[in-house]
């Protein structure tokens, strides 16, 4: 299992959307909030991402297409 710390910065379209929901339902990936700041206009969010690296690379390449700003943070391979 591989995993990733990731911070997403949201704008007002993204975050009225349930995005975290979809990354824990269209994804084989187990999503942690480890912080979070979000307003009606403006969020961020940082998440651990836990799962093969498949699927880690497809949520977060969804992700980027969403129009949020995605940056990886950390990255650890477990065995």
């Amino acid at each position: 299992m591989t995993q990733v710390d990731i911070n997403i910065t949201a704008g007002r379209d993204q975050v009225r959307e349930p995005w975290i929901w979809r990354l824990s339902r269209e994804f084989n990936v187990k999503v942690n909030v480890k912080k979070a700041n979000i307003d009606t206009d403006y969020g961020w969010v940082q998440l651990e991402l836990e799962g093969p690296v498949e699927e880690i690379q497809r949520a977060t390449a969804w992700l980027m297409t969403t129009g949020m700003s995605v940056e990886a943070v950390q990255r650890a391979v477990g065995a």
